[in-house]
């Protein structure tokens, strides 16, 4: 036994009926890649703690990255529903592969759309949809995650430039990427973004090892030493905390689609699983507690994937609130974790082989319940909404 090629997704309400033509082309499209690119190669890159080869190269051609971008500059011109499909796809690959389109494209691609000038839309996001160009986001610090308003990273007008001084840490792509959307407080203590390249004195990324998640994802720092930051590289757009807040809401809102993909891997697994698995004469599906395992393991995708379609109706219609996008990241990932758990003890001992998808998953989302607000933080926003009291 080993891998399973997957030939369906759970659709048990029929949510398909609800998709265009085009998204499921674009659908099918990734999910062949993925088994193409991801599935043969996935599980060594995680044991041996390295990234894939050209994957953001790969994820241009697809057309993964930035895919809302308008077309005039590299992107595809999607719909939110497309990108939340093509992040469901690349998740079922690996919790890697997702983080790395959804930073490009949430995290670096968007606020350059959103906030940046002509000139940066012109200069960088044609090379950041095709994976020419690999970016990173710097907001998180050693001593400032859920609260990035006392963020210790600042910049200085010297009158023909800034001088960056600070550091931020657990970046995706990090150690590769060529420029960093960096967020950090003027000497007004405005929190303002920056676009700091490769090659700029006093710029360095050194590389986070030793993580038992996101094994295939590179991660490091982004350390800035006196770094002199062209003018034209701010972001002129924005000034606060709605800058990089907004970007985290796109990027929680492709991992609410993303985990699908992740539980989705695990679930079909188990169920190939529990067909071919005999034990006391019968296979192990026949028994009720695997039943019920597996019946729980449907509903919750089934509720996950409702979820995501009516905030993809809302975030297409500019309607989704950052409370709501909340919810479903909160909701999806704690559903994700628990079915790769619940999936791995289905397959015994055989569940921690790397043969079989469950125990890369759950550890892979032991960062994502974690990153981009943890699972209380995102509690605590639903409870501010309810409220109206911050009980932060």
């Amino acid at each position: 036994m080993s891998y399973y090629p997957l030939t369906s997704i759970p659709d048990y309400y029929g949510i398909d009926a609800l998709l265009t033509e085009e998204h499921k082309l674009i659908r099918q499209s990734v999910r062949d890649w993925v088994e193409s690119f991801v599935m043969p190669q996935i599980d060594q890159a995680a044991q041996n703690h390295t990234d894939l080869p050209g994957l953001m190269r790969e994820l241009g051609k697809i057309g993964a990255l930035g895919p809302y971008i308008p077309v005039e500059y590299g992107g595809s011109g999607l719909d939110q529903i497309s990108y939340g499909l093509i992040m469901q796809e690349l998740e079922r690959g690996d919790s890697a592969v997702r983080s790395a389109a959804s930073v490009q494209s949430s995290l670096v691609m968007f606020p350059i759309n959103e906030f940046g000038s002509e000139e940066q839309k012109k200069k960088y996001l044609p090379k950041l949809a095709a994976g020419e160009m690999i970016g990173s986001f710097g907001l998180t610090e050693p001593n400032h995650g859920s609260d990035p308003s006392s963020m210790e990273t600042y910049f200085k007008d010297m009158g023909d430039h800034y001088l960056l001084n600070g550091a931020k840490m657990w970046i995706t792509n990090s150690p590769l990427c060529d420029i960093a959307i960096v967020w950090a407080k003027n000497e007004e203590g405005k929190i303002q973004g920056l676009i700091v390249e490769r090659g700029m004195e006093g710029f360095t990324t050194p590389e986070t090892h030793n993580k038992w998640s996101l094994r295939a994802s590179k991660t490091g720092e982004l350390v800035f030493n006196d770094v002199k930051v062209p003018k034209e590289n701010l972001l002129p757009g924005v000034t606060g905390l709605k800058g990089p807040l907004s970007c985290l809401n796109s990027a929680r809102y492709g991992i609410s689609w993303g985990v699908i993909g992740a539980a989705i891997d695990c679930y079909c697994t188990a169920v190939q699983y529990s067909k071919e698995r005999k034990q006391f004469g019968n296979p192990i599906g026949s028994y009720q507690l695997q039943q019920k395992k597996l019946a729980e393991f449907l509903t919750e995708i089934t509720k996950a994937q409702l979820l995501c379609l009516q905030l993809g109706n809302l975030k297409n219609d500019h309607k989704a609130t950052p409370a709501q996008i909340s919810m479903a990241k909160r909701n999806n990932v704690k559903m994700a974790i628990d079915i790769a758990r619940e999936s791995r003890q289905i397959l015994g001992g055989m569940g921690i082989m790397g043969e079989f998808p469950m125990m890369r998953h759950a550890a892979n989302l032991e960062s994502v319940i974690t990153y981009e607000g943890t699972h209380d933080v995102h509690l605590l926003i639903t409870g501010m909404d309810i409220t109206g009291i911050n009980a932060f």
